[in-house]
């Protein structure tokens, strides 16, 4: 019976011949058009199904089927083989030989940025005095930044060339947040007093300059409780500023003024005096403003709930880029947010340095 089907059998042994000798995927596939293309021998094999004798198309035509079988089956085989073969190779050629030594061994570790730093040395300071770490939504609405803050819809802070306001969604008005204070907000709805909380985290203004910059950084604190008073203020950020700064003593002044949360409204100013272009913290004839403070207003008591005859409390807010610029010599903040390897080189910290508020604490 195979004398009669002798073509498929000699075209078998020919493709098969010919699938072991290709170099490449490339000569594979010709093989495959050239065998099972519209053109090609098998495919011409089947069609002739219809020109053989009765009594032989239906053993041709499994024998042409199984020729078609076998040889896809031998390319698909080939064509793995080809492909893990080029996969091995792009292994080999793109490994990285973790053993080798650097090329420069005068690379260094990464610093830590200025304002990581100054933030972890407030946050010390204040966990020492018995103060709690609160956050807050970077995205904030009018209720929570301005409204039960006893901001007016008049106040500059709420216009559009000053905040940065998102599209409204449902007749909500959503903004990025200008101070931590709302965080002071949802701490009073949410608990009880007393209070003692500090409220690090970025805040966005537009505005950009020397000593501004669209997003910079604030720590806020808040105390409230049935006895908070102007001295415990007073006390707090004299023992505050004398471990930050690292001194014994600091002359501080309180300066009256007005804040839509706190009345009375306190600016605080610490002295300094220059010495051989360097700033001496502490001491002097010269004032530096470092925060505002005050005790907090009977309305935003009433906002939140709580009764302005039976409690009362004080607050602060620092500027901690403005902080880290006055204690470690900066003169340009923008130069914060640059990502200048050089800078930061220069101003980096290679490990934290955390200075203890037993340096400045009074007992």
């Amino acid at each position: 019976m195979m004398s009669k089907f002798s073509d498929i059998t000699k075209l078998k042994e020919k493709l098969i011949n010919d699938i072991s000798k290709s170099q490449d995927i490339s000569q594979l596939e010709d093989i495959r058009i050239s065998s099972l293309g519209k053109k090609g021998f098998i495919t011409s094999l089947l069609k002739n199904i219809t020109s053989q004798k009765p009594e032989d198309k239906k053993e041709y035509g499994e024998q042409v089927n199984i020729l078609k079988k076998q040889i896809t089956e031998e390319i698909e085989k080939v064509r793995e083989d080809y492909l893990q073969k080029d996969i091995i190779k792009k292994i080999n050629q793109d490994k990285i030989d973790v053993t080798l030594p650097i090329r420069n061994t005068n690379l260094e570790n990464g610093r830590i940025h200025p304002i990581t730093q100054v933030m972890e040395e407030i946050v010390e300071i204040f966990s020492d005095m018995n103060f709690s770490i609160a956050e807050g939504p970077d995205i904030e609405d009018d209720l929570h930044n301005f409204n039960l803050l006893n901001i007016p819809d008049s106040h500059p802070a709420r216009q559009m060339v000053d905040t940065f306001y998102l599209p409204q969604k449902d007749g909500e008005t959503k903004l990025l947040r200008t101070h931590t204070s709302p965080v002071q907000i949802r701490t009073m709805l949410n608990e009880k007093p007393p209070i003692r909380i500090i409220a690090p985290g970025r805040t966005y203004r537009s505005d950009s300059d020397q000593t501004h910059t669209p997003m910079f950084h604030q720590v806020e604190g808040l105390v409230i409780d049935e006895s908070a008073n102007m001295g415990q203020l007073k006390w707090c950020l004299e023992e505050f500023c004398k471990a930050f700064f690292e001194v014994s003593e600091i002359k501080m002044r309180l300066r009256p003024s007005y804040f839509p949360f706190t009345e009375p409204s306190l600016e605080v100013d610490i002295a300094c005096r220059k010495e051989k272009n360097q700033l001496i913290v502490g001491e002097g004839d010269e004032w530096l403003e470092v925060l505002g403070s005050g005790m907090v207003h009977p309305q935003v008591l009433r906002n939140v709930n709580l009764d302005p005859d039976k409690y009362q409390g004080f607050a602060f807010g620092l500027g901690i880029d403005r902080l880290a610029m006055l204690k470690y010599g900066m003169t340009d903040l923008r130069a914060f947010f640059d990502s200048d390897l050089n800078w930061l080189r220069h101003y980096g910290f290679k490990v934290f340095d955390i200075p203890s508020l037993s340096k400045g604490l009074s007992e």
